[in-house]
């Protein structure tokens, strides 16, 4: 039977020209709204060419610096060896080539966000009429239009402001982008700077932070889970929202196989899979040498603008070497874990650096950064206590002094002012510089300073690295003016330097975001004291750790220092050093109490530091003691005469063996020699310097002036006219 014959023909007919008609009604309204769609296209272009010059003149001039890209504000500060430390702002820690990145990254990037980023220049029209539709017809934002260019674009040179102005910005950039860059480059570069969420800038960023893993470790239900969240990464995090974001992993694997980029099997393997996560801390968060760092970013604004700062992209090398800073760090805690407490101090800081270049190798300010970010290296000014007495012996040697120059070391007083031995000890006799050194005996190094003068001393010490102020008094021989431990250390160095200062510092290099060097260090090397000066005082330093007070501190190879306690230990220094490292210590408390220790604990402290420091670094000496003869002046005296000065003792009577020894030793010397300055102590001393050894008339001497020895301990006078806080070894 044909079709026309059967009973019904005539209402298939009329049913097949009713799906005709409405084909053609199909047609048409798709014709309509293509030409609508057209003439909007149209309108759009003519839009752009029209507006084209306005938006010109408010874009950047050239787009070339996007692969150089670096949001505003932020800095890498790094160790010598490169490794980041510190990062601050938003910055992607990890920034790594196109080819190190795997391509099914690339892929699923492209299949979820820019199907055709390889055909189009920029902005994809079809792209866009494809995503009003899809956005029309869901009757909400379902799909975004951007490609990567304009995303690329936006990230670098514009905001999240929703308006027809910055869309038509952004697709300019986006096209001068693919003008100037190849696609390799923009791909790279978006993959470095795209925000992922939780902190994560860039891919390798955000695999560590959200799987704990690198970026050719993961899986490729893992890589769906990182480019799902790029829409919004508040809504789309699997550590947030992980439901949601099961959801968008699963629709940019369909994505993914629709394009061709991963098989059904491999698709379906993968949207069956739960998304398991390990969250691992940003790495641009973590720290390293954090009061180093700290130092370093205070220190930033001496070479870089407020306008460089603010533009971001910093790069700032510094001299850290992270294996010394380990050593450090681990010598304080250990040092305080095992003498704080029954010593009573509850801080310790430590600086080391490069004697011959000034660089700083490790810093600790301080016990806890996270509890207490005051660093006591440089931000604390304290009492030297004895570590002074280095540059009061410097300006003697300098001055021309021999280190066998003996003074009397018995109680004295100098216009009212009185120097305490440590444990108020006095050996009432003739002592050298070398010996006093090595003992730290106060009652010498003030007539030392006495003799060579306050204004040698302090141009010594500012010639060699002390910075702060000074000012000319009795005490100045003892340390009584507050200094930090960056300084001191540093003048150390200046000896360890063979008399050479170089500036302490810890930033070698500043670069920009373009790479452009903005500073290089360049501090210039200055003559602070005569080689032989140094010398010798290297010299007597190594007796102060081979058979003085820096015995603690000796670590089986040749080594120079000096210590120093404050009046009632309330300040325990240690400063030493061998030919490559010079290195300073600091205990006590922030609240300047007293505390039980001696500064034996520093030195030890010390030495746990230098023995890790030490590790195959090459032994090196010390120059040899210059010799004493010919010896001429470096600089001028500026003796200080006091208006009275005396000391308070008991001559010790000679015994008969004493007598026999000093005649037997007599008879064989052709000629006695003695030092004009230091008479025998069994005559009443009559100096230059008005030192008598008893004291003057009782119409001008105080009550207590006769000698101790003879007052009863329990009826010693009080002495509260001694008012300056004395330093005390």
């Amino acid at each position: 039977m044909k079709p026309t014959d059967h009973p019904n023909s005539s209402l298939d007919l009329l049913t097949q020209m009713k799906q005709k008609q409405q084909k053609r009604h199909r047609k048409l309204k798709w014709l309509s709204l293509g030409l609508g769609l057209l003439i909007g296209m149209g309108g759009t272009a003519a839009a752009l060419f029209w507006l084209q010059k306005k938006i010109i003149a408010t874009i950047p001039e050239s787009v070339s610096d996007v692969v150089t890209y670096a949001r505003p504000n932020t800095v890498t500060i790094k160790a010598i060896d490169g490794t980041i430390i510190k990062q601050i702002g938003a910055v992607s820690h990890e920034k790594i080539k196109l080819d190190e990145i795997p391509p099914i990254i690339h892929q699923a990037f492209v299949a979820s966000e820019d199907k055709r980023f390889y055909q189009h220049n920029g902005v994809d029209f079809q792209g866009v009429l494809r995503a009003a539709w899809s956005n029309l017809k869901a009757g909400g934002l379902v799909e975004g239009g951007s490609t990567i260019t304009q995303q690329l674009s936006r990230i670098v040179y514009l905001d999240q402001e929703k308006s027809l102005w910055r869309k038509l910005k952004e697709m300019e950039i986006a096209r001068q982008i693919e003008q100037n860059l190849g696609k390799k480059a923009i791909l790279e570069t978006y993959l470095n700077l795209v925000y992922l969420g939780s902190g994560a800038y860039g891919v390798q960023d955000a695999a560590w932070v959200y799987f704990g893993k690198t970026v050719e470790k993961l899986t490729v239900a893992e890589i769906a889970t990182l480019v799902g969240i790029v829409p919004a990464p508040s809504i789309y995090s699997p550590l947030t929202n992980p439901e949601l974001a099961l959801s968008q992993r699963n629709s940019v694997l369909q994505r993914m196989e629709e394009v061709g980029y991963i098989t059904s099997q491999v698709a379906e393997a993968a949207i069956s899979s739960p998304i398991i996560t390990n969250p691992k801390q940003p790495k641009r968060l973590q720290r390293q040498a954090q009061y180093f760092t700290n130092y370093i970013e205070e220190e930033l604004p001496k070479y870089v603008s407020e306008e460089g700062l603010q533009a971001g992209g910093i790069v700032v090398e510094t001299t850290i070497n992270l294996r010394w800073q380990a050593a450090a760090e681990k010598a304080v805690i250990s040092s305080l874990d095992s003498y704080g407490k029954s010593q009573e101090f509850q801080q310790a800081s430590l600086v080391a650096l490069d004697s011959r270049t000034g660089e700083i190798k490790a810093m600790v300010g301080g016990r806890d950064f996270g509890d207490n970010q005051y660093n006591r290296v440089t931000q604390a000014q304290r009492q030297p206590g004895s570590t002074f007495k280095t540059f009061v012996y410097t300006a003697a040697i300098a001055a021309g002094f021999s280190p066998y120059k003996t003074y009397l070391d018995a109680e004295l007083f100098v216009d009212g002012y009185q120097p305490r031995n440590y444990k108020e000890k006095y050996r009432e006799t003739n002592v050298s510089l070398y010996n006093a050194f090595n003992s730290s005996i106060n009652t010498i190094a003030l007539q030392t300073s006495l003799d060579v003068g306050w204004n040698p001393i302090i141009k010594i010490a500012h010639n060699m690295g002390i910075e702060s102020e000074m000012e000319p008094t009795y005490s100045l021989a003892l340390g009584s003016w507050e200094v930090n431990l960056l300084e001191l250390t540093n003048a150390y160095a200046t000896l360890a330097n063979k008399g050479v200062y170089e500036k302490a510092h810890g930033i070698t290099k500043i670069t920009d975001r373009h790479g452009e060097v903005i500073y290089e260090v360049d501090f210039p090397s200055v003559k602070a004291i005569e080689t032989d000066t140094a010398a010798m005082m290297t010299w007597m330093l190594q007796g102060v750790v081979r058979s003085g007070t820096g015995i603690p501190a000796q670590i089986g190879r040749v080594s120079a220092g000096k210590t120093g306690t404050s009046d009632e230990a309330r300040d325990l220094w240690y400063i030493g050093y061998i030919p490559q490292v010079t290195a300073g210590v600091w205990l006590g408390n922030d609240d300047n109490k007293p505390t039980k220790g001696t500064s034996g604990a520093a030195a030890q402290m010390w030495r746990k530091f230098m023995l890790e420091v030490v590790k195959g670094m090459p032994v090196e000496g010390f120059p040899a003691r210059p010799k004493l003869t010919g010896r001429k002046p470096a600089i001028a005296l500026e003796p200080v005469k006091p208006k009275r000065k005396y000391y308070i003792y008991q001559p010790k009577p000679r015994t008969r063996y004493a007598r026999n020894r000093r005649k037997y030793y007599s008879s064989r010397r052709k000629k006695r020699t003695s030092p004009a300055t230091s008479p025998s102590p069994s005559k009443p001393l009559s100096t230059n310097n008005t030192a008598v050894a008893t004291p003057p008339s009782s119409s001008t001497a105080p009550a207590f002036s006769k000698p101790l020895k003879s007052t009863p301990a329990s009826k010693k006078p009080e002495r509260d006219w001694v008012k300056e806080r004395l330093g005390r070894e």
